[in-house]
Formats: structure tokens, C-alpha cells, sequence
């Protein structure tokens, strides 16, 4: 039975050039900058938005490269792909403050994420996504991307996706301990999203849907703080 993804409410959002140009990657550089994603055009040029606004756009391109992958036959290979440009990210401070940065120009940022893609071995399809993305000036929203391309995937899929946070890496015995624990609450299988953050210090943070459990160090380090004050 085919099971209706929820997150496909909405068309694909690339048409004519800018759809072709995300599937041939020789012709990503002809644009000269002046690839957009169709209906997002009226939001072109910020480069900081309101957490509830990098959402709803970061949804939007993520279902567009969904779509585009689900036709292609290779949405694994997609997930896989932003999955290690994230991990990259996650691993280099400067990495994830160009992302962030709105100082750099298109150029500039066109030119250095070149060099990171070549560097990430990155699919092609992940590839001139995240050139049209920085060509449109929309890099500071790919982490929130790759969240919401997990989410739909893991939906198409007839899975919950969770949004773990650890101050390291999760080696596949613990993978497999947290996936079983957070179906039996889910009561079906959890694709993991995992974020490295080392200034949590210990524990995790996991967030599925609406609800969010933060068991780590540095939060219980900061209520154990605040009860001590209270007590003295």
C-alpha cells in the first residue's frame, strides 16, 4: 500500500531552469547567481530571519529536494549525503560560523562551499542544492534543511524522526539502545537525527514532534546551580 507522505502538501517548488539545474551539475555555474526556487523569490536577499521563518523556509526547500530526490530514486542516498555535510559542520567551528555568517557575500560563500563540497564528496543532487541554496543567500538555514529533509523522509517512510543532541558521538550500540527506546514511546520505528555539540558537556537532548526531554550535564549542572543559590 502506498502511504501518503503528510509533509507533500505542497507543490515542488523549482520549476524549468532551476529544477534542471539541480539535476545537471554542470550547468550550475551558468546562472550566475540568479537561480531561485520559484515562489520563494519575494524573500530573496535577507540574511537573517525569525527562527518561525527560517522554518517554514527551510520546510519548503526541503521538500522541494525531497521531491526531486524521490523522483531520481535516490532519497537514501540524499539523507546519507546532508547527513555528512552536517557532521562536517558539526566538527568545525569555522564551518558552522560561515554558515551562520550574513558578512559574506554570495561570491564569497559560492566560492568556499565549493571547496567544502569537494572536500564532503557530496552527492551531486546535494551539491547543487547547497550551490542554489548559497546563491540565493539562504545558507544560514541548511542545518534547519537537513532537519526538515530527515523528517519528511522519515514520514514517507512510516517512521518518527527525532532530534537528538550529544556532546559527542553516538557509537552503533548506543545508536540502537536510544532508536529502541524512543519507539517504545513512539510505538514505531525513530529515525535519529543526531547533532554534535560538545558544550552540553554529557547526556542528551532529544526532541520528537512537540515534546523535548533534556537530560544533559550542562542543564542539570545549571538547575543545580540555581537550587544551591536558593539554599544559601
Amino acid at each position: 500500500m502506498h502511504r501518503q507522505n503528510r509533509y507533500a502538501r505542497a507543490p515542488l517548488i523549482c520549476c524549468g531552469s532551476e529544477e534542471k539545474a539541480l539535476q545537471s551539475p554542470e550547468k550550475i555555474n551558468n546562472f550566475n547567481g540568479l537561480i531561485l526556487f520559484c515562489h520563494l523569490n519575494q524573500a530573496g536577499g535577507q540574511t537573517s530571519v525569525a527562527t518561525s521563518s527560517t522554518s517554514s523556509v527551510a520546510m519548503r526547500y526541503a521538500q522541494s529536494l525531497f521531491e526531486l530526490a524521490s523522483d531520481a530514486g535516490v532519497v537514501e542516498k540524499v539523507e546519507v549525503s546532508l547527513g555528512a555535510f552536517k557532521a562536517l559542520s558539526d566538527e568545525s567551528g569555522d564551518l558552522k560560523r560561515f554558515i551562520e555568517s550574513p558578512v559574506l557575500s554570495a561570491d564569497e560563500q559560492s566560492v568556499a562551499i565549493d571547496a567544502v563540497l569537494a572536500k564532503a564528496n557530496a552527492d551531486p543532487l546535494v551539491a547543487n542544492f547547497l550551490k542554489v541554496v548559497t546563491r540565493n543567500r539562504r545558507l544560514f538555514a541548511v542545518p534547519a534543511m537537513i532537519d526538515a529533509f530527515s523528517a519528511i523522509a522519515a514520514d514517507a517512510r512510516g517512521e518518527a524522526a527525532a532530534d537528538v543532541t550529544s556532546a559527542r558521538e553516538l557509537n552503533a550500540t548506543q545508536t540502537k539502545q536510544l532508536q529502541a527506546t524512543l519507539k517504545d514511546v513512539a510505538g514505531k520505528d525513530v529515525a535519529i537525527n543526531l547533532t554534535v555539540d560538545p558544550s552540553i558537556l554529557g547526556g542528551l537532548i532529544v526532541k520528537m514532534g512537540s515534546k523535548q526531554i533534556d537530560t544533559s550535564l550542562k542543564t542539570k549542572l545549571s538547575t543545580l546551580k540555581l537550587a544551591l543559590k536558593e539554599v544559601g
